[in-house]
């Protein structure tokens, strides 16, 4: 899945080691698409060469593709957005309107006439 917009947040990261004995690392981010009423989505990056790689900051123009996976703790659901690509977007030239011919005026149809006619046809309304 894809989600296109503007990064608003840069949340602290998270990290620790495994019960393996691992080091882990995980950065948050929110970006917010920019349709009438703007979604808003949290979505992190795992691992530290992840996050060099990708180096989110704050204000950028992304397309994030990611996963969405939810996990059981304690009897609760919790669900992960996981990036695994992040592309920057390209800022677009302006585009230039086609040269049109000025609109010509309409003439006004004439106004109906609801004197003359039958008033048996017509609504109590």
């Amino acid at each position: 899945m894809e989600f296109t917009g503007k990064i608003i947040a840069v949340l602290a990261p998270r990290g620790g080691v495994s019960k393996n004995g691992n080091e882990w690392k995980v950065q948050e981010y929110v970006i917010e698409d920019h349709g009438q009423y703007p979604r808003k989505m949290c979505f992190d990056v795992f691992g530290a060469e992840k996050i060099e790689q990708f180096n989110i900051q704050m204000g950028e123009e992304l397309t994030v593709s990611f996963d969405v996976d939810a996990r059981e703790y304690q009897g609760r659901w919790y669900n992960s957005i996981r990036a695994w690509k992040v592309d920057r977007v390209a800022a677009q030239p302006a585009q230039v309107a086609p040269a049109v011919a000025p609109a010509q005026p309409v003439a006004p149809a004439p106004a109906p006439d609801f004197a003359a006619g039958n008033t048996a046809d017509d609504l109590p309304f």
